[in-house]
């Protein structure tokens, strides 16, 4: 499938006769994701209904970005964005519709986290796909396993949702806060200017301590304590993990690692 953007119109569950709108299989605050199949040709994608009267100037901007950086990022652990549609007041980004869930309910469905060979099959794809962001000079800024879907009867995981993402000139810093608490980097949290790709390879920390636990590193009770405990990188190494991982004493350490 080619990628387009074009202007057409749309009825309720019709998208200008060139696809079918089938359920709702995600919601946020100003879009929601549906289920979809080509009219013709029978393929199945995910389609992002985007309410642009919903939107402020940041948001916009958001949503700017997310196109821009989804149509430069071309690789087989990030979901492709086929086309872009208009309408006169929603935006639809059909993508690539994924079998087998996001990696979040997929983990959490494993008490102590995934069998360790699985772990590091995602976690390669996962930084392989960051990686290929960065060389473009492109941070995603929000990574966490809800954004993360399974392919091929989960034998692929595939990076989405670009809405926090970014260009950035190598050296030089930013200073959006952005991201999901559990997996930002004190750096955002603190409002300080960042070098882009640390802040990905923080959240990256995170998510390989999730994939092999099961469980978030940093959970409080409310947000003012889970945000004590990423400043000081304070948690709990979990009794069931493995010999292997329990020699990581701490997610700074893990970061450590990917920041050299």
């Amino acid at each position: 499938m080619n990628f387009k953007n074009n202007k057409l119109k749309q009825t309720e569950n019709k998208l200008s006769g060139l696809y079918d709108l089938g359920e709702t299989i995600g919601k946020g605050h100003y879009a929601v994701v549906k289920k979809a199949k080509h009219c013709i040709f029978g393929e199945k994608v995910a389609v992002k209904v985007i309410e642009k009267t919903k939107l402020d100037e940041v948001s916009r901007s958001h949503l700017f970005q997310e196109v821009r950086c989804m149509k430069l990022v071309q690789h087989p652990n990030i979901v492709r964005l086929y086309e872009v549609i208009d309408s006169p007041t929603k935006l639809f980004l059909v993508l690539e519709l994924g079998d087998g869930g996001d990696l979040y309910d997929f983990v959490t469905k494993h008490e102590h986290g995934l069998e360790e060979s699985l772990a590091k099959k995602y976690f390669q794809q996962i930084v392989e796909a960051i990686n290929y962001c960065h060389q473009l000079h492109v941070v995603h800024r929000d990574l966490k396993l809800e954004n993360m879907v399974l392919f091929n009867h989960r034998e692929v995981v595939k990076l989405t949702d670009f809405g926090f993402s970014n260009k950035f000139v190598p050296g030089s810093m930013l200073d959006t806060s952005c991201g999901s608490l559990a997996y930002s980097a004190p750096e955002i949290l603190l409002g300080d200017s960042y070098h882009a790709p640390a802040v990905d390879i923080w959240s990256l920390g995170v998510i390989l301590y999730m994939l092999v636990t099961g469980k978030p590193p940093f959970n409080e009770a409310n947000d003012s304590e889970t945000l004590i405990k990423i400043m000081d990188a304070q948690y709990a190494q979990p009794i069931h993990s493995s010999k292997s991982c329990q020699k990581y004493k701490n997610v700074s350490f893990l970061v450590t690692i990917f920041y050299l």
